[in-house]
């Protein structure tokens, strides 16, 4: 599964590519806004798979990693998290005044593209992810209410935090009152990291349980 998940984001990166050489962008913004919708049954299924940004996050991450280049610690302005709805106005502005004003398409998304590329060497993933992706913050209200996504079966899982280490997004989480994982379905990619990695097979992608009352 790991193999085919980096082949289904290469050809997206690669459909990316072909879309930002021949000029045409709208057609990869219409796929993010149907993305947008289908997060709300499904997920976050764009962050995981098609997002090009992502898909060259993984390589940055790991080149940080033998350089040791990244930190483990997340600035301190970014904690409040509104910066990436600051980004998205500040985006959408831009484009528009770009486009009405100059009359010129800046090419706002390899912009993004390199921005996450130099974050990710520097911090962890989920710093883009979560504090500054402009895309990934309307993922994220998306994905809050989406009918299926990585879920945990408490009865299988023994806390052993593997899962933690292996969220790209920080969506999982050993909580300390039961020693059992959790996972915030508004951060969760889909990605299939927890559960390769998972001793217990306590994870899986289905419907999202109910609280009990």
């Amino acid at each position: 599964m790991k193999i085919w998940a980096a082949i289904i984001r290469v050809l997206f990166l690669a459909l990316f590519l072909f879309l930002v050489i021949t000029g045409k962008m709208f057609l990869w913004l219409a796929l993010f806004g149907v993305s947008l919708a289908a997060a709300i049954f499904f997920g976050r299924i764009y962050c995981g798979y098609i997002c090009p940004m992502n898909t060259l996050m993984i390589p940055a991450q790991w080149l940080s990693k033998k350089l040791k280049f990244q930190t483990d610690k997340t600035p301190k302005w970014l904690e409040n998290g509104v910066f990436a709805w600051i980004f998205f106005v500040v985006t959408v502005a831009v484009v528009v005044i770009s486009q009405k004003v100059l009359h010129k398409n800046l090419p706002f998304l390899l912009i993004w593209l390199a921005i996450s590329v130099l974050v990710t060497l520097r911090y962890k993933p989920e710093v883009f992810h979560n504090l500054l992706c402009p895309f990934g913050a309307l993922q994220k209200l998306a994905g809050k209410f989406s009918f299926l996504s990585k879920r945990v079966h408490s009865d299988r899982c023994i806390g052993c935090k593997l899962c933690e280490k292996a969220c790209p997004s920080k969506a999982i989480a050993v909580m300390l009152e039961d020693k059992k994982a959790k996972i915030d379905k508004k951060l969760c990619h889909q990605c299939e990291n927890c559960t390769l990695i998972c001793p217990k097979n306590a994870i899986d992608y289905g419907r999202t349980f109910k609280k009990k009352p």
